[in-house]
């Protein structure tokens, strides 16, 4: 059943109470609930307002430490890359915080004909990438949907010494027979953020278009369940309205899904607002997250849903990217561009969703985390083995999925490293590689030892 009243599923009324109930930090209570996080079951809605009084430097030091102990249990040292493919800035809708909103005149519409959208991939391709998240504005040329399953078959269609093994889609919100024509093109996570959960900001953001509708927005992803997408993701943009009110909201829109459809989202995104052409809102957000609220809540979020993906992007620095990674982060963008056309062209003309903090390409960010003591993980095996929604988090709830997670990460490194490192980069990677195959158990260590070495050999896709 579609669920077209948001107050079944985001109470705002019982998020206010929580919040004012705990104003003030309770040290006891707070480590008893990180001691509950340890067991990686997640905690439950009432278990979040007092984590969210915290200020003590001490206490946020226990917390911090608390999701990066959780983080590493489940996920251990991988970051899976990345990187966002804008193919159009065309949009019909009037969001005060974004550049691609309709009114905005000092933009340069762009929608990238199939051509232009080979000749991105293919540079993403030669770079080493193997993960697209397709992002279009929401208005399409006038082939409609059509336009953005032609795109998905174009990305899948570049074959060169690499190719793009899984395309997620962020895109406008469709109805259910239109999500099943989605799901035919063998997508990975369909992504959309509702930007804000508090219905009266959500009123004032949008003023303009067809997202002005938060029931239709807030139901997307039921609507994508029910046509067979067992992956979605969701967020919100941080900075619209009161981030505590927001990570409550993202936990009651999780719990939904997982009652409804036996799993809750894929992923959840963390953006911060950045600037954007021609937005007062962006320049000045109404309600700034500090870096140190924002570590606090990325924490908060990985204790809550310990087994869903967590996304950073390109919008955050590599400072805070590196602190991030440590608390929660285990999916990241890079080498990003957010304007159509953005990987091979040379114009000038300002195209673009939002600002960036992170300018450096794919190789300086895999040199950097690589150094951080991470694995930089291109897998995808789970999206064509079947591991998805439901089957997946039965698999990662108890612990069974790191015996395929850590061995597949390691091999498509190893690919990575073979394919398009320079020598420098190669032995920091095998290095790295070494190390993190001694801390695996032996039967795992001596299957990856093998898969690393079928890709040394030639062989390439090749996981479990």
């Amino acid at each position: 059943m579609i669920i077209l009243n948001n107050s079944q599923f985001i109470d705002e009324k019982k998020i206010w109470e929580a919040i004012e109930k705990h104003s003030v930090s309770d040290k006891v209570l707070i480590e008893e609930i990180l001691k509950k996080s340890l067991e990686l079951k997640g905690l439950s809605l009432d278990d979040i307002p007092p984590l969210l009084t915290i200020k003590e430097p001490e206490l946020l030091e226990e917390l911090l430490k608390t999701a990066k102990e959780v983080k590493e249990k489940i996920y251990g040292k991988r970051l899976v890359l990345f990187a966002p493919l804008y193919i159009s800035n065309l949009c019909k809708n009037e969001c005060i915080y974004c550049a691609f909103r309709s009114t905005n005149k000092e933009l340069k519409r762009k929608a990238l004909s199939y051509n232009e959208i080979k000749k991105e991939v293919e540079i993403l391709v030669d770079q080493g990438h193997k993960r697209i998240l397709l992002v279009a504005g929401e208005s399409y040329p006038d082939e409609g949907l059509d336009y953005i399953l032609k795109a998905v078959d174009t990305i899948y269609s570049v074959k060169n010494k690499g190719e793009i093994r899984r395309v997620n889609v962020n895109i406008a919100p469709l109805t259910i027979d239109d999500f099943k024509r989605l799901k035919s093109r063998k997508i990975g996570t369909y992504q959309l953020f509702q930007e804000t959960y508090h219905r009266e900001t959500y009123k004032k953001m949008h003023i303009g278009g067809l997202k002005r509708d938060y029931d239709f927005r807030v139901t997307v992803m039921d609507r994508a369940m029910e046509a067979g997408i067992n992956d979605v993701g969701i967020g919100v943009l941080f900075g619209l309205f009161d981030y505590r009110f927001e990570v409550m909201a993202l936990l009651q829109h999780s719990n939904h899904l997982d009652k409804e459809f036996g799993a809750g989202p894929h992923t959840i995104s963390v953006p911060r607002i950045e600037p954007a052409s021609g937005s007062k809102v962006s320049e000045d957000p109404p309600y700034k997250v500090s870096d140190i609220d924002f570590l606090k809540l990325i924490a908060i979020l990985r204790l809550s849903v310990p087994y869903t993906g967590m996304i950073l992007t390109t919008r955050e620095t590599p400072e805070i990217r590196r602190n991030a990674f440590a608390v929660g982060i285990s999916q990241i963008s890079a080498g990003s561009r957010t304007n159509p056309g953005g990987y091979s062209s040379s114009e000038k003309f300002d195209a673009s969703q939002f600002s960036l903090g992170d300018h450096r390409n794919l190789r300086e960010v895999i040199e950097d985390i690589t150094k951080l003591g991470y694995i930089p993980s291109f897998c995808t095996a789970c999206y064509r083995l079947g591991r998805t929604g439901k089957d997946f988090m039965d698999l990662a709830k108890p612990g069974l999925i790191q015996k395929h997670c850590s061995p597949n990460a390691i091999a498509t490194f190893a690919e990575y490293l073979e394919d398009y490192a320079d020598d420098e980069m190669k032995t920091l990677g095998y290095d790295m590689i070494d190390k993190h195959l001694k801390e695996l158990p032996p039967n795992l260590q001596k299957t990856t030892m093998e898969m690393v070495n079928f890709v040394k050999e030639g062989k390439r896709d090749v996981y479990i």
